[in-house]
């Protein structure tokens, strides 16, 4: 299926890795002029020279700026003043009791994976607006309408984007601008396979095991039973990033594996 995203510039927040960089990856393969973005000169090096070669039609080009503070993105609102597509995907998550997670974690999550979202949708809502055409896509989680007891304060920024992204999705009424929510499930993302990887090395086992273990204990109504690969999220995001998602705005879509049981 053609997405006609050919010639669209679009940014993905949290881009070398992962979903974001599987998001990147289906967007520069429909045409799409994609902004990789990470914290690191290196990663986003790597990044590049994994999608350059792929023969996608689009084109790429990296930022190194850590997009989790108010500098970082007045750097990539300097270097990219406009964009057709946002998406917000640049987001933490770490298992910690709530008896220990102090108020420096509070803070540093909401602002890493909330305020990067709003920032920069504070600044490319209007000139979508304007131009009266435009996507922003916030990654969000199952987590959000699920929240894990082993990570509060995880839950609570992805909960939080949803209710951005759908008052921002109030303030594009008759226009042809869209803000929505991707919520993956568990998804087998660099930081997911190294903890999973972790987990296997310290219990002394193997990763199969513990992906086993994981969801029968810890997700047992995943109808998938096995982590989604991040180009299965991306394969979602890419069709929300496009003219023919047209009439889906305001909406939370979930790419969870079926954990979700409420069919709302």
């Amino acid at each position: 299926m053609d997405l006609k995203l050919e010639g669209m510039q679009a940014l993905v927040t949290g881009s070398t890795a992962g979903i974001g960089f599987a998001i990147a990856a289906a967007l520069v393969k429909e045409g799409a002029s994609v902004v990789v973005s990470g914290r690191t000169e290196q990663r986003v090096k790597a990044a590049l020279q994994q999608l350059q070669p792929s023969g996608a039609r689009g084109k790429v080009e990296g930022l190194a700026a850590n997009l989790g503070t108010a500098d970082g993105v007045q750097q990539v609102i300097a270097r990219f003043p406009a964009l057709d597509i946002l998406v917000n995907n640049l987001g933490i998550f770490e298992v910690k009791p709530f008896e220990q997670i102090s108020d420096e974690d509070w803070f540093r999550f909401f602002e890493i994976n909330v305020l990067s979202g709003v920032r920069l949708s504070r600044h490319y809502l209007p000139g979508m607006k304007q131009r009266n055409w435009g996507r922003i896509v916030f990654i969000s989680s199952e987590s959000a309408v699920q929240i894990p007891a082993e990570m509060i304060h995880y839950g609570m920024t992805k909960t939080a984007q949803l209710a951005i992204a759908r008052g921002l999705a109030e303030t594009t009424v008759g226009t042809k601008v869209t803000v929505n929510t991707v919520l993956p499930g568990p998804t087998a993302s660099e930081g997911v396979s190294k903890f999973v990887e972790q987990l296997a090395a310290e219990q002394r086992t193997d990763a199969a095991s513990v992906e086993r273990e994981f969801f029968r204990g810890m997700r047992p109504t995943s109808l998938l039973q096995r982590f989604a690969t991040p180009e299965e999220v991306a394969a979602l995001v890419a069709f929300v990033c496009s003219p023919l998602s047209s009439a889906t705005n305001g909406a939370a879509l979930r790419a969870d594996g079926g954990v979700v049981r409420s069919i709302l």
